[in-house]
């Protein structure tokens, strides 16, 4: 499991470092605000743990701006602002809890294995299709690097009718049955629309079209 941890006090810093290390977590420390939202773009993390007073940009402006582009993973404030104000600037940034400085390194390890837990399970209804690439069935999200992706309804309503054929060819026919309702006229050119939109999130190679026949969303390739 990947940590970033934003912690200004170097000390600390190294010290929960040493601590989330022997437990088997790969930890990123950096020390400003700019530093953290520099790398959470490049990089991949299953964790984030971010003091709320850093230099440059604060922990709450930092997390309010990487969930306003979609990054919904956990996060846990350390902070010694502990008014509920504070909190309430926190929680309302995104965070998902909250640790009042000063905290025991223990009590730091189970909130983030409880984080982590609640974030396994929501991953067991998500369906890898390509490499950071995954649809939550039950929430009808499609996220790339954690970020969720924005598609309309009768694409979602597509790509749920092609998982569940993974890997068989879904004929037009059944495609326009699943798609529009009795009252409504189906459209080869929209049909067409919605394949372009997921072939540009999933890869052009992902879903293959059949000649006369229909669409075939290949997973065993990756899977």
């Amino acid at each position: 499991m990947k940590v970033l941890y934003l912690e200004d006090d170097f000390n600390l810093s190294q010290t929960i470092e040493e601590i989330l290390n022997d437990e088997g977590f790969l930890v990123t420390c950096v020390y400003d605000g700019n530093e953290a939202l520099k790398i959470i773009y490049e990089e991949n993390f299953d964790i984030f743990i971010l003091d709320a007073n850093v230099p440059k940009i604060n922990g709450f402006t930092l997390l309010k701006e990487l969930r306003e582009a979609n990054i919904s993973t956990p996060a846990i404030f350390t902070s010694s602002l502990t008014s509920i104000e504070d909190l309430s600037n926190g929680y309302s940034s995104g965070a998902d809890d909250y640790l009042k400085k000063p905290f025991n390194a223990q009590e730091l390890l189970l909130r983030v294995n409880a984080l982590l837990k609640r974030e396994f399970k929501y991953q067991e209804n998500s369906i890898k299709i390509v490499q950071d690439v995954y649809f939550n069935v039950k929430l009808d999200e499609l996220t790339i690097k954690n970020r969720k992706i924005s598609i309309n309804p009768k694409e979602i309503l597509l790509l749920k009718l092609l998982l569940k054929h993974k890997d068989e060819c879904v004929s037009f026919e059944t495609i326009y049955q699943n798609l529009w309702s009795y009252n409504e006229t189906y459209s080869d050119i929209s049909l067409r629309t919605y394949i372009k939109n997921l072939r540009k999130h999933l890869g052009k190679e992902k879903i293959l079209s059949v000649k006369k026949i229909g669409y075939k969303l290949i997973l065993k390739k990756e899977l």
